[in-house]
């Protein structure tokens, strides 16, 4: 049996408030195999953040063990986290955090230019394959404010991937895209799982969550829930339906018009 990308057992995690111990995780037990597509479901102040952070190497359990593909996370230096974090993991936000003033194809480059290890050497090359393969590749030398907010997501969906990661983590990912381009991202992401990436998905809407083939429902700290799809929805099917309905509503109208 292959080792998880994800082993958290008993990961609890205290922030000390003045005098009170406030308590954001209390002993999470979550195991992700190699291949998964899951969301992580949680109102706010329910720990799904703290638990993204902690998956995320950007933050460490008070108490309890991370192991992230196969190698141990409590006792690492700062520094050996940055490390495993380009290594391992790929990163995608609800706000894209791209550079404004930054071309795309630079934007994407970028995390290689921070990396240590000596594994990418044609940077430019790989982050052009990356913009390519999110469908991209006519828009490299674009800048931000000259992209929509869906081209956005997917820069920073490439910016994620240039590194190869093992895992790729989006927090909020759709929550500043309309419905449309909502489910086209889920539906890149869903072609990224099937090539083989781990997708963890960090989301508040219950119709996105249903593209992931497991759901995490997380409450006051802990796991609430841990249940698979039945039957996930493909994103890219519900993309050609709403362009089918699109197109037979101009169809009408035009209709109406003559």
């Amino acid at each position: 049996m292959s080792t998880p990308v994800i082993e958290l057992t008993g990961v609890t995690k205290v922030y000390q408030m003045g005098e009170t111990e406030v308590y954001a995780l209390r002993g999470v037990d979550l195991s992700v195999s190699a291949g998964e597509m899951i969301a992580v479901m949680g109102s706010s102040g329910s720990g799904k953040s703290t638990l993204m952070n902690i998956l995320g190497c950007l933050d460490v359990p008070t108490a309890g063990s991370y192991m992230l593909d196969g190698i141990r996370v409590n006792g690492m230096t700062r520094n050996e986290r940055a490390d495993l974090r380009n290594r391992k993991l790929g990163f995608v936000f609800q706000g894209f955090n791209l550079l404004p003033r930054t071309t795309a194809v630079a934007n994407v480059e970028l995390p290689l230019l921070y990396d240590r290890t000596g594994r990418f050497t044609s940077t430019r090359a790989l982050a052009v394959e990356a913009l390519t393969r999110v469908g991209l590749g006519a828009r490299l030398e674009h800048q931000p404010s000259e992209l929509s907010g869906g081209q956005q997501q997917r820069v920073a969906i490439a910016r994620a991937l240039v590194t190869q990661p093992t895992l790729l983590l989006a927090d909020e990912p759709t929550g500043n895209l309309d419905s449309k381009t909502s489910i086209e991202v889920m539906a890149l992401f869903q072609e990224l799982n099937e090539q083989g990436i781990t997708v963890i998905v960090v989301t508040h809407e219950p119709d996105i969550a249903q593209y992931a083939h497991r759901v995490v429902d997380v409450r006051d700290g802990r796991i609430l829930r841990d249940h698979a799809v039945a039957a996930p929805r493909r994103a890219a099917d519900d993309v050609r339906t709403i362009d089918t309905d699109a197109d037979g509503l101009r169809a009408t109208a035009l209709q109406e018009v003559v």
